[in-house]
């Protein structure tokens, strides 16, 4: 071998990790921006790869209780890698709070910046939030409706969307007036108008990550949490509007 392949190799060595490996990441939803530039960033750094399957938090909790093959669980709330942990199916120790959410009241065609206003007229067909019951953002939203005693008032006009994903399309596609969205959701939409609702109206939405057990032993699971810790994913959730923990 020539001296010039000799040093390529040598190269490819040292900037290669010694064993690049799969990482199955279960993500909330709301994160489906942020965790793909994510996932990219991180792929160039490590070599490792970090596949991301979306959807809302409570199927996915259901489905790793069912041996989903799932190494790492981006939670859009903390209840359930706490679960998940006591029950045994994810690694205590390495729960942590990646970010806090905040809800928004999102509206293609109507004035929804007085959102408090705008709820109590009631002047529209369709509210669309997320499924309560599945994902964290709907709860926040029937928990803010509940503070504001228009619960019972607004049921007849609320759309569920399996996931806040599918919420954010209801109002996209103007298939709903309004909804309630994750703030990420908007990073980069410059259209319609929005409420940010006081924090008092609702529990604060923080979001955990945990390693589950069948990601143990998963070199590119355990990186790809550390990776989430650091600065560049940081940067990158606090510019799609989530507060940093």
């Amino acid at each position: 071998m020539k001296l010039a392949q000799i040093l390529v190799v040598g190269l490819i060595a040292v900037v290669s990790p010694l064993r690049a490996e799969v990482a199955h990441v279960a993500v909330a939803a709301n994160v489906t921006d942020p965790a793909k530039e994510i996932a990219a960033a991180f792929k160039a750094k490590t070599g490792h790869e970090a596949v991301l399957s979306f959807g809302s938090s409570g199927q996915f909790y259901a489905q790793i209780k069912q041996s989903a093959p799932f190494d790492v669980f981006l939670s859009a709330d903390a209840a359930r890698p706490q679960a998940l942990a006591e029950e045994g199916f994810a690694v205590p120790e390495s729960r942590f709070a990646y970010a806090i959410g905040k809800l928004v009241l999102w509206s293609r065609t109507l004035d929804v910046s007085d959102g408090e206003a705008i709820l109590r007229a009631q002047n529209f067909a369709k509210l669309a939030i997320a499924n309560p019951a599945a994902a964290p953002y709907g709860a926040a939203a029937l928990e803010l409706l509940q503070a504001l005693g228009l619960e019972q008032a607004l049921r007849p006009k609320i759309v569920q969307g399996a996931t806040i994903a599918q919420t954010f399309q209801f109002v996209n596609t103007d298939n709903a007036e309004l909804g309630f969205v994750a703030l990420s959701q908007l990073a980069g939409v410059a259209e319609g108008s929005r409420w940010l609702p006081p924090q008092r109206l609702y529990g604060e939405i923080r979001q955990d990550a945990v390693l589950l057990k069948v990601g143990a032993s998963n070199a590119a699971a355990r990186a790809f949490l550390d990776y989430l810790k650091g600065p560049e994913a940081r940067r990158v959730l606090e510019k799609s509007g989530y507060v940093l923990p």
